[in-house]
């Protein structure tokens, strides 16, 4: 069992299921109010377009579970816009074509350690013709935020099933949100209700990122 496993459910156990208990009992009826609230919407993966169709076009696949990464690609998108390239923004499970792009980015969500399946599946899907263009590689993830030796080669190793299809990729992560959504995929919602929302996404970093990939 790895130490990335036991974080995340100790996390999920000792952190939601007591904010649970606490919001409940501690906070009587505004802790029942939290319970019974209603499930949020379906979240919306949209597509964007940005900047300049005459410019050097760029193409950004992304994978979300819970919104948090569809924000950081538009984010990226829009930079990469006023940086004059002509960048689409497409949800991987649209499977974007990228003939006819100059670049690439593919970022994905992190869920049990690991990409989405479905941004693995992309990046494997179109292995050939990424390792001719350049790419870059955003992950999005909660846990092993900090500096430390062991945070640093937790979130690389987010990349496992990815980087040997595109080593020569840029790399970056960035830190995501963490709220009902996320806490439902592992709870039941009931309990995911009382989880407050935990926003961790540094929007000056991803701004910062998008200004200088592609220099």
């Amino acid at each position: 069992m790895s130490a990335k496993s036991v974080s995340r459910r100790s996390f999920l156990k000792a952190g939601c299921i007591g904010v649970a208990a606490v919001g409940v009992t501690a906070c009587g009826g505004a802790g029942l109010v939290a319970a019974l609230r209603p499930d949020p919407p379906p979240v919306d993966f949209p597509s964007f377009s940005y900047g300049d169709q005459t410019g050097d076009k760029v193409l950004i696949a992304y994978g979300s579970a819970t919104g948090s990464t569809v924000d950081i690609a538009a984010a990226i998108g829009k930079t990469l816009g006023e940086r004059g390239f002509s960048v689409d923004v497409h949800p991987v499970k649209e499977k974007p074509s990228v003939d006819g792009y100059q670049a690439v980015l593919v970022g994905s969500a992190v869920q049990g350690g690991n990409w989405l399946p479905e941004a693995v599946d992309f990046v494997r899907s179109n292995q050939s013709d990424l390792n001719r263009l350049p790419v870059a590689l955003f992950s999005v993830h909660f846990f092993f935020r900090g500096n430390s030796v062991n945070s640093q080669k937790m979130r690389l190793a987010y990349l496992d099933k990815v980087r040997p299809l595109v080593p020569q990729a840029a790399t970056v992560f960035f830190a995501g949100r963490f709220d009902q959504r996320t806490t439902a995929v592992g709870l039941p919602h009931w309990l995911a209700r009382l989880t407050p929302t935990m926003d961790y996404r540094d929007w000056n970093k991803i701004h910062a990122w998008a200004q200088t990939i592609f220099a």
